[in-house]
């Protein structure tokens, strides 16, 4: 028997039911993935400046850089125009520990960037637009390696053009707001046939003569993977704030990002083999998921913010922050299928998030009149589950200290340095469950077919059995993750 005759021999175990459900399993992964972002992709390093402050911002007035903490604090801006950019990388290792092995992610480097521009149109009113990314990420946890099944990398990018209007009621009280245009993407691979379950159809297939000595296995190899990808239409929130000054030297502020559904109104899959051999066994089954088109609805949570700032002396500035973010609105996910004959596997997915707090604390100091420096520290908790604990976003509470200075060479200038260190407190025995759809219809079709050439069913029952045939499966593992995150930006104004 040739290798391209394995299609013939696996065919008849598979049917277009099974495979829809194949498909289903596979885009719910994928959708998960992309509302998924929790504290491991929220961006919290969208100021080079705020960042060696432990990125607080709600109660302190930055000119330009409020457009995103709290547009109340634009306000206050004492300048005609206020230009400022910042260009962070994030460098983050995950480890996974797994049956006593470590398995690392092999990531590439994110580069989540923040640009502003604001305008004084009369001294209490104040306009602006600002650029920002406030989700995306991306994590690798390459092709092989034991979690396939349920991810093998993922890269979720959102963008945000936020235009903003902010006006000092009084001279101590301000409100503004801004109005988020967002949009973006997720690509996502992840193993549709575990390379273990693969290995015992194999071996199965050979005993009973349906596959001829030799065949190679694939051992820890993926079989196949797919690609999926969906890009989700702009829509359109707000940021809103209030700034008010109880003393000279002391600030409180309150902001409130509002919650966002992101639709995917076309997703696309897309299968790939790791090898011929995987092909022509898997192909005339798997194939079909390459025309599967899907949509589905996103949340992206509301976050509530409240701040205070204090400068117990002119040359220091304290500032602590505290973000409620409302991932309880992820309450569940559903998938509806494009195409007519699919209709009847759309899906609904219960969620267990929980809603998150982030604290944040930080000091400015001014050394010189050109130089000032920072210090900070942001506590971020998680709203993961760790009974349904997916590793594309590896969540557990992080503690984050963080560094920064910025130099003036002339006074409307300054070039700005901040470095943040993640520290994951690790996740210990978090487990995940996925669906093992070839585990689950071999055995039933084996044995008809060992019952069909003359065996009684008990027996053929039993030689199916010694394979250990299961039809989900449990990932569990040990998480732990950190992160440097170096950033530099420029700020211009007059």
């Amino acid at each position: 028997m040739v290798v391209s005759e394995y299609r013939r021999t696996f065919a008849p175990f598979f049917n277009e039911s099974n495979m829809k459900k194949l498909l289903f399993s596979a885009l719910s992964l994928l959708l998960g993935a992309g509302v998924a972002v929790a504290e491991g992709y929220q961006i919290n390093s969208l100021s080079t400046k705020q960042i060696g402050m432990g990125h607080t911002g709600v109660a302190l007035k930055l000119g330009g850089e409020s457009m995103f903490f709290n547009p109340a604090g634009l306000a206050f801006m004492d300048k005609t125009l206020d230009l400022s950019g910042s260009f962070t990388g994030i460098m983050p290792t995950a480890t996974a520990t797994v049956d006593g092995k470590d398995y690392e992610t092999d990531n590439g480097v994110s580069t989540p960037i923040n640009v502003n521009a604001a305008f004084s149109i009369y001294p209490n009113l104040k306009a602006g637009v600002s650029f920002y990314t406030p989700y995306g990420s991306s994590i690798n946890w390459t092709e092989n390696w034991p979690g396939a099944p349920l991810n093998q990398d993922v890269n979720l990018r959102t963008y945000t053009i936020q235009p903003t209007l902010a006006w000092a009621i009084t001279p101590k009280l301000s409100v503004g707001i801004g109005a988020m245009i967002t949009w973006g993407s997720v690509d996502l691979n992840k193993g549709l046939v575990p390379a273990s379950t693969a290995d015992k159809a194999i071996a199965a297939l050979t005993a009973f003569g349906k596959l001829p000595q030799g065949t190679p296995s694939f051992g820890e190899t993926t079989p196949a993977s797919v690609n999926l990808n969906g890009k989700a239409d702009v829509v359109v929130g707000f940021n809103i704030g209030a700034m008010y000054d109880i003393l000279d030297n002391l600030t409180v502020g309150v902001s409130y990002r509002s919650k966002m559904n992101m639709k995917v109104k076309a997703g696309n899959a897309s299968v790939h083999y790791v090898n011929a051999v995987a092909q022509n066994l898997l192909g005339e089954s798997l194939d079909l998921i390459n025309n599967a088109n899907f949509k589905a609805e996103m949340p992206c949570p509301y976050v509530l913010g409240l701040g205070v700032s204090y400068k117990p002396v002119p040359a220091l500035t304290l500032a602590f922050d505290a973000r409620l973010t409302g991932w309880k609105a992820y309450k569940h996910l559903d998938i509806n299928f494009l195409a007519e004959q699919l209709q009847g596997f759309n899906q609904h997915l219960e969620k267990k998030y929980k809603n998150c707090w982030a604290y944040s604390l930080g000091a400015q100091y001014a050394v010189t009149d050109r130089l000032d420096a920072r210090l900070g520290l942001m506590i971020d908790t998680s709203p993961v589950d760790k009974n349904i604990y997916n590793p594309e976003t590896p969540g557990m509470t992080k503690i984050e200290p963080t560094v920064g200075l910025s130099f003036r060479p002339i006074p409307s200038l300054s070039i700005d340095l901040g470095f943040m260190y993640v520290h994951g407190c690790g996740i210990k025995n978090a487990t995940c469950e996925y669906k093992d759809l070839l585990g689950s219809i071999l055995p039933g079709k084996l044995t008809s077919a060992l019952v069909e050439a003359g065996l009684p069913a008990a027996t053929a029952e039993a030689m199916v059995a010694q394979y250990g045939f299961q039809s989900s499966g449990t990932f569990k593992a040990d998480y732990k993750l950190h992160a440097f995150i170096p950033s530099i930006g420029v700020s211009y104004s007059f």
